[in-house]
């Protein structure tokens, strides 16, 4: 199909670094780069996030707020303890 597009001034930049970066055409460089970001949309669905096995944890989770509440009171301690 052939049609005339108004590229913004920005576009333009990429569709020649495009250009350059691949050696290809205008015509090839901007059709990339439009299957790429109507392909990106649809791949955004099929994304997953992989998960890892951390193994057992260090510290009993169970007292988890006991010990930041801990950990938070030591701090607190030394920095007073910087002011005198």
């Amino acid at each position: 199909m052939r049609t005339t597009i108004t590229l913004d001034s920005d576009v333009e930049i990429l569709v020649k670094k495009l250009m350059r970066e691949r050696g290809v055409s205008f015509k090839e460089a901007v059709n990339l780069a439009i299957r790429s970001g109507l392909a990106s949309k649809r791949d955004d669905a099929a994304f997953a996030t992989p998960t890892f096995d951390l193994g057992k944890p260090h510290v009993p989770l169970e007292k988890a707020l006991q010990l930041a509440g801990e950990l938070e009171d030591e701090e607190l301690v030394r920095k007073i303890a910087l002011r005198k």
